[in-house]
């Protein structure tokens, strides 16, 4: 074969490996497109479709009362007390919506952001998700939510902004809950999952308080550790009294 034969071979062959170098940097252009900016025009809309489908079901439903009257002797002869009507509480349904996040340090991606059943992808594209076997807002344990840092439209991007003492407001058919952020720890990882126990770090102890933990991913454009914050609800009101304090010159 000729000096000239094989440079042309050389060359066609430098060719083809640049031709494949070139397609797959297509690929993965195209791929990190989709990630960091699709996929947030993408949960941009499924987060305020669920919101609207949040508020859309309180105005539509409300809590069926429920009556616990007090037992009475057979042979008493005085009426029985009154039954108090208590509601009675909605089973939560994986992947729909039942409360809504504000929390003013994330004003810009936090504010009326859908809580919804459930922690896996389908669900986090639409909002903040509830870790199932964690307690619901208000309740004595740790009620758990977790959120992407990035993409999906982002809405845990800011978490490092956060900081002791910042209040974190649920909104829920009936009540507002205001929890106080006490403590973080930036260096978890994925298999930390004592941080959502009722008490996080004391698998077998017995719950006392009404906590809240969040969570996301870190670095912010990896997976490979968790952020958690930890709080603890400091008041409660119902929504009939209207919005917190802290909400009521910010909404």
């Amino acid at each position: 074969m000729t000096k000239q034969a094989t440079g042309r071979r050389v060359r066609a062959a430098a060719r083809g490996v640049g031709e494949v170098m070139m397609s797959i940097g297509i690929v993965l252009l195209l791929l990190c497109v989709y990630q960091l900016w699709w996929t947030n025009v993408q949960s941009s809309v499924a987060i305020a479709q669920a919101q609207d489908q949040i508020v859309s079901q309180w105005r539509t439903s409300s809590p069926t009362p429920t009556v616990s009257a007090t037992p009475s002797s057979a042979n008493s002869q005085k009426p029985s007390p009154t039954p108090t009507p208590t509601p009675t509480r909605r089973k939560l349904v994986s992947n729909q919506g039942f409360a809504l996040l504000y929390i003013p340090r994330l004003r810009d991606k936090v504010w009326g952001l859908p809580i919804i059943e459930g922690t896996e992808k389908k669900m986090l594209a639409r909002g903040a998700g509830h870790y199932v076997n964690s307690a619901r807002p208000g309740d004595v344990g740790n009620f758990g939510i977790a959120a992407h840092r990035s993409t999906h439209d982002e809405p845990f991007a800011n978490f490092p902004d956060l900081q002791k003492g910042d209040k974190v407001y649920v909104e829920t058919a009936t009540t507002w809950y205001t929890y106080t952020l006490t403590r973080d720890n930036s260096h978890l990882s994925p298999t930390d999952v004592w941080v959502l126990d009722p008490v996080p770090g004391k698998p077998n102890a017995a719950p006392t308080q009404q906590l809240i933990t969040m969570t996301t991913c870190t670095p912010r454009y990896g997976s490979t550790g968790r952020w958690a914050w930890w709080g603890i609800l400091t008041a409660q009101q119902l929504k009939t009294e209207g919005p917190p304090d802290g909400l009521k010159h910010t909404k």
